[in-house]
């Protein structure tokens, strides 16, 4: 089979490999969709890079199982089963990992499927079977695949933050973690602020249903947040764009005991702790979601009827990638998927 491998340098290159074979406690899944991530620009953009060993990338898998190795036990380790694969593995054994979080393990180095195994961006994929989400029949693979980390990574956010209804949430950045965040929390009965610099989306954000949307370049963000809250400012937070100064826009614009969740990667930031003392801010980080969280996002798209297939503006063969990212390079639009 022919797998997708990031070059650094802005090169992506199609190299094949053989079709995986499942060995004790691991399945192997026919890929029918693998979403584009913006954590992959950092790899795409990177240094120039040789690899002895390529490795396949794409870390938002969904698929179909097919074969299944020694050992396998599961409800949904099951030939024919449609599932999601929460990316990491781990020991699987210590207080992390048995909570649902192997990314958090530190008995063993963490894997993280498309960057340390092979990933979603080829026609098969071989996974640990207790990395296995299912997907519900009513959820498109595309979608499944959007869930396995971007819009997951809105929903864990979510989940550490205790969005409510009663919240007014600015959300900085409308690329697809943001996009998924704003659909989510309007249909948890918030209201939303989006901004974001990219007209498409600021109109997509808009189209998610957010109550305002602004460009951070026509006027001083922290001053229109607080127009647009009787002065007050924002209740809660979330920066996904991954810039310094959204993330210090996000911890200026909340009001006294608000809550600001930062997941964007790539940013330094540097801010007053006096400052933040004085208001009382809760600050945190979120990377992800635990396998649970995983299952809970998707219940929450059915149980909601949520349009989830309206995040992607873009849908590309496999033999497209290298023009997937280079348009993806781009960050504007809403997000891309490799449909097998």
């Amino acid at each position: 089979m022919r797998g997708v491998v990031f070059r650094g340098d802005c090169t992506v290159e199609l190299e094949s490999f053989p079709d995986p074979t499942p060995g004790p406690g691991e399945v192997v899944l026919e890929i029918k969709a693998s979403g584009m991530c913006g954590s992959d620009l950092h790899v795409y953009r990177g240094p120039r890079v040789d690899y002895a060993e390529p490795v396949i990338a794409g870390h938002e898998p969904c698929g179909v199982v097919v074969a299944i190795g020694a050992g396998v036990v599961g409800p949904y380790a099951r030939i024919g089963s449609r599932v999601m694969v929460h990316h990491y593995r781990a020991c699987a054994a210590c207080e992390d990992c048995r909570s649902g979080w192997p990314q958090m393990c530190h008995s063993v180095p963490v894997t993280v499927y498309g960057s340390d195994a092979h990933g979603a961006h080829a026609p098969y994929m071989k996974v640990a079977a207790d990395t296995l989400v299912p997907l519900d029949e009513r959820i498109s693979f595309a979608a499944g695949a959007a869930i396995s980390c971007g819009t997951g990574t809105a929903w864990g956010a979510f989940e550490r933050m205790g969005l409510t209804g009663r919240d007014t949430l600015a959300i900085f950045g409308q690329g697809p973690v943001g996009l998924s965040a704003t659909l989510l929390a309007k249909a948890q009965g918030a209201r939303v602020i989006a901004l974001d610099i990219d007209e498409s989306r600021r109109a997509s954000a808009k189209s998610f249903g957010a109550d305002h949307v602004l460009n951070p370049r026509d006027r001083n963000v922290i001053d229109a947040v607080r127009e647009l809250t009787g002065g007050r400012g924002a209740s809660m937070a979330l920066e996904t764009a991954g810039a310094a100064v959204a993330a210090e826009d996000a911890m200026n614009c909340v009001r006294p005991w608000g809550t600001v969740c930062l997941v964007g990667i790539g940013a330094e930031i540097r801010f007053s702790l006096a400052k933040m003392l004085r208001n009382q801010l809760r600050i945190l980080p979120s990377w992800t979601m635990s396998i649970m969280a995983q299952k809970a996002c998707a219940d929450f798209v059915v149980e909601r009827n949520l349009d989830l297939d309206a995040l992607f503006t873009d849908r590309w063969r496999l033999d497209q990638a290298e023009d997937a990212y280079r348009k993806f390079n781009l960050q504007s639009g809403g997000k891309g998927v490799i449909l097998m």
